[in-house]
Formats: structure tokens, C-alpha cells, sequence
């Protein structure tokens, strides 16, 4: 090919249009790289607020659990206080390992995100600190007489 010198004006315009061009294709790349990124970020920030549902859902369930004795007692059959107890407190146990389960099982790994993630130590320690919880609770329900008022 002959050297943009020899060309002209058009060899010239078409010497900058190639270097416009390349310049354009790095930012091009350069933004998808960065766009990559921030939606691994995304990803991740939605497995947290996944993971803080489940827990949330797993305290309302287990505060449920335990109100159930309190709030039901003269209204209803004993057995039936008992079986709601246990029940919503036992879902209150699954939700704190659905919700450790469903951080560490996510699928296809995305891209690697710039945002730190949550130690999964830290995880496994605090939802099996709250499934204990709520084993415990689900004694108290079982156990636990209150005095008819």
C-alpha cells in the first residue's frame, strides 16, 4: 500500500480516520470491560439482598413462631398452638440455611466483580447462630406451659 504522503489529501484523511478509528475501538473496549464489571457488581449486590431476604424471612417466621404461643393460648386447641409453633420455627430454620445455600450455589459464576464479597465464615457462623436460635425457640414452644389467663 502507498505510504498517506504519496496519496495526497484523501491518503492523509484516511491516515486519521485509521487512527480516529483505533482510538475509538480501545475506548469502545475499554468501556465494555468497565460495563463487565459493573454488572458483575449488580450480581453480586442482588445475591446480598437475595441472601438478606432469606434471613429476614427466617427472623419474621421465627418471631412468629414464638408469638404463636402466646398470642394463640385460650383461643385455640393446644396441638394446633404446638403445630403452628413448630412449623413457622422450623421454616424459620430452613430459611437460615436457604439463605447460606443460596449464596454459595449461584449458578454460572459471573464475571469477577470489583466489590468485596461477605466472608463465607462470617455467613455459615451468623445463620447457624440463628438456626440454633431457633432450635432453641422451637423447645420453648414445645415446652414451654404458660398459665391459662
Amino acid at each position: 500500500m502507498a505510504e498517506p504522503a504519496t496519496l495526497g489529501k484523501s491518503g492523509k484523511k484516511l491516515a486519521d480516520s485509521a487512527v480516529k478509528l483505533e482510538v475509538s475501538t480501545g475506548r469502545i473496549e475499554d468501556s465494555a470491560d468497565r460495563r463487565t464489571e459493573l454488572a458483575a457488581d449488580r450480581t453480586l449486590f442482588a445475591a446480598e439482598r437475595t441472601y438478606n431476604a432469606w434471613v429476614r424471612t427466617g427472623l419474621l417466621a421465627l418471631a412468629s413462631g414464638i408469638g404463636a404461643k402466646a398470642l394463640l393460648t385460650g383461643l385455640v386447641p393446644e396441638w394446633l398452638i404446638l403445630a403452628n409453633g413448630s412449623v413457622l420455627v422450623l421454616f424459620s430454620m430452613f430459611c437460615f440455611g436457604a439463605a447460606v445455600w443460596r449464596q454459595f450455589n449461584r449458578g454460572r459464576p459471573p464475571p469477577i466483580p470489583t466489590s468485596p464479597r461477605i466472608s463465607p465464615a462470617l455467613l455459615v457462623a451468623i445463620n447457624g447462630f440463628l438456626a440454633l436460635v431457633s432450635l432453641f425457640a422451637l423447645f420453648g414452644v414445645w415446652f414451654d406451659r404458660l398459665p391459662a389467663p
